[in-house]
């Protein structure tokens, strides 16, 4: 791997959307499903995505509840593999883990410390840069690397999780994007997706509250009509072979000024799906016991014909 590919890693993406989502589309980087307007937003960043107090601010406030929702999640989809890893404080030891649209490296340095084998990639050469710079910082060892899932998928690269959180709904071509995450779980693999659900009530949060009220965000920063209600995320997913596991929602406490996982989907949600281990690609497609053809049941009616004959 060239040397220029190989950096260590960081986090994920929060935010941004300033044009239509045909315009977006048109502003696509070539192989990549990530748009160049949002990508270059994002580069100019640099070490900014450390600065608790900065534009990264909200993304450091959720990022505890991430870290703790990811731990137990992946600790119990891997029980049986990760078993002793807690006594070495390491709990994710042995698992291969990408981070897509890793930003800075909020979310990667933590599970890469919690022992997992963390690859982050983002389009953004910037934004590699401030990763690099911060994990030589604190000494945290991650593959970081400037390159899509595509090309990931292209070079038949492959994980036991998948993370692309607070990204797909930055992508002009979800679909193409999901896709390409859901093909690079390797079979037995866990896939976990973070966004915002559309709403009325996201609109008023995650926007009209968020970006212009609060100024959590910059104004601008995400556009509604590009969220995705878990039953549109759940498409691709199932249409690449992967079983959607669990959604679980997120919500932020106003009173305890923290964020909290939750029943509650409407604004801001995770989907966690698995592959088979049996099964690298789409399932075959299996017929319904109750929907068989002529043909299909011909075979059975003789069998069960000299059945009955035998036992007379």
């Amino acid at each position: 791997m060239p040397a220029s590919e190989r950096r260590v890693n960081a986090s994920n993406n929060t935010g941004n959307f300033v044009q239509s989502a045909t315009n977006r589309g048109a502003g696509a980087i070539g192989g990549s499903s990530f748009d160049a307007e949002d990508v270059a937003r994002y580069d100019r960043l640099g070490d900014e995505w450390w600065d608790p107090r900065g534009a990264m601010a909200a993304l450091h406030q959720l990022n505890p509840t991430r870290i703790r929702y990811l731990r137990n999640l992946i600790g119990r989809h891997f029980v049986t593999r990760l078993r002793g890893g807690e006594d070495a404080g390491r709990p994710l030891a042995g698992l291969r883990l990408l981070d897509i649209g890793c930003g800075g490296g909020l979310l990667s340095e933590p599970l890469a410390r919690l022992g997992a084998n963390v690859t982050g990639i983002d389009p953004a050469p910037g934004n590699i840069a401030a990763a690099e710079r911060h994990a030589r910082a604190v000494d945290v060892s991650v593959e970081y690397r400037a390159i899509s899932a595509e090309a990931l998928v292209e070079a038949q690269e492959s994980f036991d999780v998948v993370l692309a959180m607070e990204v797909v709904e930055h992508v002009p071509q979800p679909d193409v994007f999901v896709g390409a995450a859901c093909s690079l779980v390797r079979p037995g693999g866990l896939l976990v997706l973070a966004t915002l659900n559309r709403t009325a009530k996201s609109f008023l949060l995650a926007i009209v509250g968020a970006e212009y009220l609060l100024r959590w965000l910059p104004r601008g920063t995400h556009r509604w009509n590009q969220f995705l209600t878990p039953e549109e995320l759940a498409v691709p997913v199932r249409a690449a072979g992967l079983r959607v596991l669990e959604r679980t929602g997120v919500v932020y406490d106003l009173l305890g000024d923290r964020w909290t996982t939750s029943r509650d989907t409407d604004v801001n949600y995770m989907l966690a799906a698995a592959r088979a281990s049996q099964s690298p690609g789409p399932p075959i497609e299996h017929v319904d016991r109750h929907q068989k053809t002529a043909g299909q049941k011909a075979p059975e009616r003789r069998a069960y014909a000299e059945k009955r004959g035998a036992r007379r």
